[in-house]
């Protein structure tokens, strides 16, 4: 069986230092264990570096830290990433303002990956989104990308 190709955007990393949810926090946690174990082929992106680097210095120090506890693909954006990002703005799919988030969707959609992961439910993990991220891949040719929380990867004990 292929292993599952999973793009993390930037607030699955940040919540496993989110200490005032820490029910995500919590769930994050158990999911990076999956990620240790080599359960899903793991992908972030520049975009998400760019992000971290944008928080405080104590901040990006324990995200980097945990990032380092697996094994992940960096995927350097480029101007096909760019474009593709551009369409879901043009297609309504999300507004200028969420322009990385458009980014990290266009990321995953162009590396082949099976989903991306996020606990932004504002602008990425909602039927509108999936929707129309379905849509313009569809319409584009491009592998079909699933749109989950982290807490969906979560496997009930047995």
């Amino acid at each position: 069986m292929n292993t599952v190709k999973v793009y993390l955007d930037t607030s699955v990393i940040s919540y496993f230092d989110q200490k005032d949810t820490p029910e995500k926090m919590k769930e994050t946690q158990d999911v990076w264990e999956l990620f240790q174990k080599g359960r899903y082929e793991i992908y972030i992106s520049d975009v998400a570096v760019y992000e971290i680097n944008k928080c405080s210095v104590e901040k990006q120090e324990i995200l980097l830290d945990y990032l380092d506890q697996i094994e992940y693909n960096i995927i350097e954006t480029d101007e096909n990433t760019v474009s593709l990002a551009e369409k879901f703005i043009d297609f309504g799919v999300l507004k200028r303002e969420s322009y990385y988030d458009c980014r990290h969707i266009a990321a995953a959609v162009l590396t082949g990956c099976d989903m991306i992961v996020s606990w932004n439910f504002k602008h990425i993990v909602n039927v509108k989104t999936i929707q129309g991220v379905k849509a313009v891949t569809t319409y584009g040719g491009y592998k079909d990308l699933m749109i989950y929380p982290p807490s969906a990867l979560l496997e009930e004990e047995e």
